[in-house]
């Protein structure tokens, strides 16, 4: 099989020849180059108008020179479907190469396949690092968030809940008078940088740039060296990709992670996710560059596993969507492969956990280890079964950022626990708090988590105690299908990542969070999140239902 590939969603004009045959690539591509500042939709539009002729007309000559001389194919340039990017992306640029590829496929008497820009992304990364059903985090210009199969289709496990990490960026680059594309300027200065305090902002498995870039402007305006401004951007922003991603293995399972997007070009990012993988025991796949920045071989590459599955599109049902999740599309190229929450055992389906009682006394999250001891294994005369938890130092960190998160976590972990409890919510017992060592005994309580018992009644009460935890203005942060502990009783753990405020945001924020989780776990997801607002109705904000649909509404494609 061989596919002609088209791309030109924001600013680079390409287009690709792959044979399947030979897993080869042949790519054209004429970036857009702005005089001044970010990207100007009305000149990038101009430009594809220019430029995607130019690269087809090139990828179809090579296409004639390297065509089989057997008489099977329908068109001299052995072409079997024309795949372009469908979105998201700029709309003017994205109709410019939608016609471009509509006028293709008619040229050539093919079918036409509307490809996901992003799924490509991550589709090429797949396909080289030959992983099974990785967990794939994208850092482009305009987007940033965790995908992983499940179910059928790629689920957004976290995502920007503003703005994408390249544009995040360029805003500050462009705000001290730099030249686009931000990114790589930023990655030189920080090579002769030191750390500042910024902000740090991970919401579950989501993540915001928008008030470290205020930050990191307001820290330029007022004189601070650009050298440490950029490089504590890096640690900061490039750490809660790789916080993110890690988050991401511990919910699924899963052991595989792939990096797509012309941010993933950058030196210090990879650096974080290699360590961060390694020390987990992962396994890790950056794709070559060519790969990472936009370019028409992904395209081509997805169009050709589409084609085989089926999934063509008619000319009038053609139309580009700037707003096009990734989440919509019906992965039917991946029907009868494992999904990323494969590691969860039988969590997925609501079954009984299949850890053993080893793994269940011993295991590690996204930041911690947690042990299952007895009172007589422990250096304290605790009056019952006992979990040992201690936050790991993280090597992909820097230093003194790693040290404060640390210590934050620790203090506010055991202080909201308490504070929950006092509130009405069941959380386990605070039995002693060691902040040299980041480690917190606590009450042993549950049976199994939430992910490995998935059913209504337990996900409603779940909803009932936020509900009762926002009104006494604690927001949780990270409750997870893992945060969550079930038995006799449904309790909530691990509030590291929570606070107080009285804000309605941030309560739809920790409803979006555990919502989101569950579409990541489990099989038959709506009746599950719909308990989660059944359950929250009783006992939380009205406020918060209604801001939850803004926040959900809220993420780059919608």
């Amino acid at each position: 099989m061989r596919v002609l590939g088209i791309e030109g969603t924001a600013w680079a004009a390409s287009a690709a020849l792959y044979d399947e045959d030979d897993d080869a690539f042949f790519i054209e591509s004429d970036p857009y180059q702005p005089d001044s500042g970010g990207i100007h939709p009305r000149e990038a539009a101009e430009h594809m108008g220019e430029a995607i002729p130019q690269v087809v007309d090139a990828v179809l000559a090579h296409a004639a020179e390297t065509a089989a001389d057997d008489g099977d194919s329908s068109n001299a340039y052995d072409i079997d479907c024309v795949a372009f990017s469908q979105g998201p992306g700029l709309g003017p640029c994205l109709r410019t190469v939608g016609t471009a590829a509509r006028a293709a496929a008619q040229a050539l008497d093919v079918p036409l396949v509307g490809v996901n820009h992003m799924i490509a992304h991550l589709e090429i990364g797949r396909h080289e690092s030959g992983f099974d059903s990785p967990v794939c985090l994208n850092a482009s210009g305009a987007n940033a968030h965790l995908l992983g199969y499940h179910n059928g289709r790629y689920r957004v496990l976290g995502e920007t809940m503003d703005t994408g990490v390249g544009n995040a960026l360029d805003k500050f680059t462009r705000h001290i008078g730099w030249e686009h594309p931000g990114g790589p300027k930023v990655e030189e200065a920080a090579k002769n940088g030191e750390l500042i305090d910024l902000p740090y902002v991970v919401k579950g498995m989501d993540f915001s740039f928008s008030g470290i870039m205020s930050a990191a402007k307001d820290a330029a305006d007022e004189g601070q060296e650009i050298e440490d401004i950029c490089f504590s951007l890096q640690e900061h922003i490039f750490g809660m990709l790789t916080e993110v991603a890690e988050r991401a293995l511990s919910l699924t399972g899963t052991d595989e992670l792939v990096l797509g997007g012309g941010v993933g070009q950058n030196a210090r990012l990879q650096s974080m996710l290699k360590t961060m993988c390694a020390d987990r025991g992962a396994s890790f796949h950056v794709p070559d560059d060519r790969f990472l920045r936009d370019n028409a071989g992904m395209i081509a590459l997805l169009g050709a596993k589409q084609f085989a599955a089926g999934q063509t599109v008619d000319i009038g049902e053609s139309a580009v969507d700037p707003n096009y999740r990734p989440d919509e599309v019906a992965v039917a190229w991946r029907s009868d492969e494992h999904s990323v929450a494969r590691g969860r055992g039988a969590g997925a389906t609501g079954a009984e956990s299949t850890a053993t009682d080893a793994e269940a006394a011993h295991q590690r999250g996204a930041e911690a280890i947690v042990e299952t001891v007895a009172p007589e294994e422990t250096d304290h005369e605790f009056p019952a079964r006992t979990v040992r938890k201690y936050r790991l130092p993280k090597p992909y960190r820097h230093s003194e950022l790693d040290a404060a998160l640390q210590r934050e976590r620790t203090t506010g972990e055991a202080r909201l626990t308490a504070e929950a409890r006092e509130a009405g919510v069941p959380t386990p017992l605070v039995w002693d708090v060691d902040l040299d060592t980041a480690t917190i005994h606590l009450q042993h309580v549950g049976e199994a988590d939430l992910a490995d018992r998935l059913t209504v009644e337990a996900v409603e009460t779940v909803g009932r105690h936020l509900g009762t935890l926002h009104d006494a203005g604690v927001v949780h942060g990270d409750p997870t299908t893992k945060n969550v502990r079930v038995g006799d009783r449904v309790w909530l753990i691990d509030f590291g990542l929570g606070f107080h405020t009285g804000h309605v945001e941030d309560y739809a924020m920790d409803l979006h969070v555990l919502r989101q989780s569950l579409g990541a776990t489990a099989d038959d997801v709506e009746p599950l999140q719909a308990a989660v607002l059944d359950g929250y109705r009783e006992t939380g904000d009205p406020d918060a239902l209604d801001r939850l649909a803004t926040v959900e509404d809220r993420g780059r494609y919608q």
